[in-house]
């Protein structure tokens, strides 16, 4: 069996398919000698040898070597024999199988699909296993299966869908925040054909995809990864982690090593590999808190990480150099102002990050069981919050995965969780999804959501797609917001602006108001008017940017939503001049309980 080497070596990194077979490269710095086994040898442990080349890496060319072979790395350290995956497989026969030599190679037609602008970007986040309909009940929904539903999100007219993370995870059920090979593509959703299936039916829909990625750290389960190649220091996990204090996380001893140069290596090219190879279009990066400090904290100088930080420049630098348009997204939740500072003035060099400062708050809210209790100070300031002066460098959502777990549940469930289809639950919560829609941010919602979906998120636990039929008032509630906030009916520019004047906060009467402007004028100028009390108004007044004919592009109270509402009269309104909230003009409208109105002018 040939084991002839190519006249010149292959670049790259694990199984590279070529014209002259498969070239391997790993790394494993500590080993004394490394053998490559698989489909080729009838997995015979020392047929082929491997040469060791400068940086500790391990090449060979094995000619008799093709795509759909499965192969291990024998690793010898010692008197150790180690038998490994290798961590930059590209798909795996399962998370505690072979490796499998891929195919690159996939007909991507005519996608040119492009991002849309971030201030027009509505994110609907998802989880592969439980958003479609599995047709067995021993396993989770596939890719193929979840792309099923595009047409409901077509019609709802959200542009990008997040999706939790799908690298191979021990297991078939995950979140997917537990990866154990960060290059491959989960086997049980279908692996990577249909993952690049999947993203390629999504842009010719119409939806940009943004894709977890898990770089806090690995496993801990089903870890190849693990003492990789026999070394390690204080029993700790070897070449790929820290061997000390900082290998501690909330989830194992397993923090990536970030100031090695091979593992930031390693980073870099996994994510390079989600925009290169899968067309993907943004990554949300999970926890950078924990990337960047050892205990997830801001001002902690004796748990900081300097080299997660630079890591975090490093990559995103790599991002933005070579895509643009890719969205960036950081996972943080400490509300510092330095994650979306770029990475040349001191910052991390991510374009927007997930806003806490908003979501908690806002539930807060609109869960507290007592009016006197809601906070619009506090919802004033979760509007108005943002860094840099930039409204987009925030993600703003009512609920999302994290929000609806752990202890958590939904909004309807967390106000009444005997009866979470009471009117005060329905009405609550889509006060909250109102704001997301309104306040500035790219707005986000969780898989469900639009149909108030009751069950905290389990992935084990599918979508309940008959509420789906059962709320179809609330789906258009939804629908009717993404509109206006994409401003696809050209009269509520300002939901796409930067602008923004919170200036009506009335604690006694719990009503809120806000002014949202892009360019200001007719069909841009918008004012938002919320109502967080038990009680409607047929005549309220409220400040006004201009004088004229305000209409009412959007009543929550409208019985067209849901039966049971008010459908109390939100009228247009003429505002008149006068100083009134620090504007020029006022005018009266009229309000329900619990529900929110959306005004512009046409001219």
């Amino acid at each position: 069996m040939s084991t002839t080497q190519p006249v010149q070596k292959i670049s790259g990194m694990g199984a590279i398919r070529h014209e002259a077979g498969v070239a391997f490269r790993v790394w494993a710095p500590n080993a004394q000698k490394v053998f490559v086994m698989g489909t080729f040898n009838d997995f015979t442990e020392e047929n082929h040898p491997m040469e060791s080349e400068d940086g500790g890496t391990w090449y060979l060319n094995v000619p008799d070597a093709k795509i759909g072979h499965e192969y291990r790395y024998l690793i010898i350290n010692g008197d150790k024999r180690l038998s490994r995956m290798d961590p930059r497989c590209r798909e795996v026969t399962n998370s505690i199988g072979n490796s499998v030599v891929h195919d690159p190679n996939f007909d991507w037609g005519e996608d040119d699909y492009v991002m849309p602008p971030w201030n027009e970007a509505v994110i609907y986040e998802l989880h592969i296993g439980t958003f479609g309909e599995s047709k067995f009940d021993d396993r989770p929904a596939t890719f193929d299966e979840a792309a099923k539903r595009f047409d409901h999100l077509k019609r709802l007219g959200v542009n990008v869908i997040q999706v939790m993370p799908v690298a191979e995870f021990a297991g078939d059920y995950s979140w997917g925040y537990n990866p154990s090979h960060m290059f491959a593509i989960e086997t049980a959703y279908g692996g990577p054909p249909a993952f690049k299936k999947f993203i390629k039916r999504a842009h010719a829909a119409g939806f940009a995809v943004v894709i977890d990625v898990v770089y806090n750290h690995a496993g801990p389960s089903d870890l190849d990864m693990w003492q990789f190649d026999g070394w390690s220091e204080n029993d700790q996990g070897g070449i790929y982690f820290y061997n000390d204090w900082r290998a501690t996380t909330p989830w194992g001893q397993t923090r990536l090593d970030y100031g090695r140069g091979e593992v930031r290596s390693f980073i870099r090219d996994n994510a390079i590999m989600w925009l290169k190879d899968y067309h993907v279009d943004g990554l949300r990066w999970d926890a950078t808190v924990f990337i960047r400090n050892v205990n997830g904290l801001d001002n902690d100088p004796g748990g900081d990480l300097a080299d997660g930080w630079t890591m975090m420049q490093y990559v995103n630098r790599e991002i933005r150099q070579e895509y643009p348009n890719a969205l960036s997204i950081a996972e943080d939740l400490q509300g510092n102002p330095w994650i979306t500072k770029d990475d040349g003035a001191g910052g991390a060099g991510f374009g927007s990050q997930w806003a806490a400062k908003f979501v908690h708050p806002i539930r807060e809210a609109v869960i507290a069981p007592d009016d006197t209790a809601r906070s619009l100070a506090a919802v004033s300031e979760a509007v108005s919050m943002r860094y840099e002066d930039d409204a987009f460098s925030r993600v703003i959502y009512s609920e999302s995965h994290d929000e609806v777990a752990n202890g958590k549940q939904r909004i309807i469930s967390e106000i009444n969780a005997n009866e979470p289809y009471n009117w005060f639950c329905i009405k609550r919560s889509t006060l909250a999804a109102s704001l997301v829609f309104t306040a500035p941010g790219i707005p986000m919602i969780f898989q469900g959501q639009e149909f108030l979906e009751g069950e905290w998120f389990r992935d084990t636990v599918p979508v309940d797609w008959d509420n789906a039929k059962e709320f179809k008032g609330i789906i258009l509630m939804y629908r009717d917001l993404i509109r206006l906030r994409r401003n696809l009916s050209g009269v509520t520019a300002g939901l796409t602006g930067q602008g923004l004047h919170c200036h009506h906060v009335n604690e006694a009467e719990k009503v809120i108001a806000f002014h949202r402007w892009k360019e200001g004028g007719p069909k841009d100028d918008v004012v938002v008017i919320s109502n967080f009390a038990n009680r409607g108004y047929d005549s309220y007044r409220i400040g006004f940017p201009s004088e004229g004919r305000w209409i009412v592009r959007f009543n929550s109270d409208w019985q067209g939503y849901n039966q049971h509402f008010h459908n109390t009269l939100g009228y247009d309104t003429d505002a008149v001049a006068g100083d009134f909230d620090g504007k020029p003009a006022h005018g009266n409208v009229g309000i329900g309980p619990y529900s929110t109105l959306i005004l512009s002018k046409d001219t």
